[in-house]
């Protein structure tokens, strides 16, 4: 690794750090150490630092604000990039906003509002980032990304530059190209929304943002809704009717709250998290027939 970094200060990318803990970076507080984690600070930073990674044949991935994912007790091998301040940036025109694939979705949620813009009051609760939002088409209360999106700037692991737009970026049910046939990062992402009444807005945003207060354990380690809603039915209710909420393995909790969230009562492990998880999806098979799928990406190794 140290040829790499050599490289990499080189090209400029200054913000390298070797064996750093995915638990510093993750809303769960769990997860090994990546081999190298870095911060590019612009585009072209992060377009050398994808050349470098390319021709040392490493794996990589990326990572917004860590919500919505798990890292395995064992960490990450490879490079991990983290979009953040360089990233964070938003700009609105009218009724298109374009906003850095580091920028806060909540905060994006709440600019909007404030301009009067409607459409993305639902995204008012989603703890992630912009190009993690759009590369997993998060959603709530009814709607997702893929409702509003009209384009995304992606660099593909090839170094080329794509704008994608909202049919290329084959959206469905928390998934999207990127997860499918096409790896790349989001750096920037294009939304058409529309004028609406800016006191009706900010009303519905702050409703979505006190029940998101009322009904998720907000308070301890989490990392979102942890399985994907099962066709007509809700996960939540479900590992609710099994008696799950409570059921604990190591620090790791079904949370008395929400029964789709799993929380870290202090020190959990990944470990403890997965086997929570396979827990209860054994126990939802057994008593309903139903397989819930997790929302959550396990990534790294044991």
């Amino acid at each position: 690794m140290k040829q790499v970094i050599e490289e990499l200060k080189l090209a400029g990318v200054t913000d390298v750090r070797e064996n750093e803990p995915l638990s510093r970076h993750t809303t769960w507080k769990v997860g090994g150490p990546a081999d190298m984690l870095i911060y590019p600070r612009n585009e072209e930073e992060l377009e050398n630092a994808m050349r470098i990674v390319r021709e040392h044949r490493l794996p990589w991935r990326a990572i917004g604000r860590g919500s919505n994912l798990l890292v395995r007790d064992g960490g990450i091998r490879g490079v991990v990039f983290k979009l953040d301040e360089g990233f964070n940036c938003l700009s609105i025109d009218g009724t298109k906003v374009v906003a850095g694939g580091g920028y806060s979705t909540i905060l994006l949620a709440t600019m909007t509002a404030k301009q009067g813009l409607t459409g993305l009051e639902f995204a008012g609760g989603i703890p992630g980032n912009v190009g993690g939002a759009v590369y997993m088409n998060a959603g709530a209360h009814g709607s997702e990304i893929a409702r509003v999106l009209e384009s995304a700037k992606v660099l593909l692991e090839s170094g080329e530059w794509v704008t994608l737009s909202n049919a290329e970026m084959a959206f469905s049910y928390r998934t999207s190209i990127l997860q499918t046939e096409m790896k790349g990062i989001v750096t920037e992402a294009t939304f058409r929304l529309e004028r609406g009444n800016k006191e009706e807005i900010t009303a519905q945003l702050a409703k979505f943002k006190d029940r998101r207060r009322q009904t998720q354990p907000l308070q301890y380690p989490c990392a979102g809704s942890v399985f994907r809603n099962p066709p007509g039915d809700y996960a939540g209710r479900l590992i609710q009717e099994a008696g799950l909420k409570g059921y604990r393995i190591g620090d790791a909790e079904v949370s008395e709250m929400h029964g789709n969230f799993i929380i870290n009562r202090g020190n959990a492990t990944a470990e403890d998290v997965l086997n929570l998880i396979a827990h209860v999806k054994k126990t939802i098979e057994e008593k309903y027939q139903v397989v819930l799928e997790p929302e959550v990406q396990v990534v790294g190794e044991a």
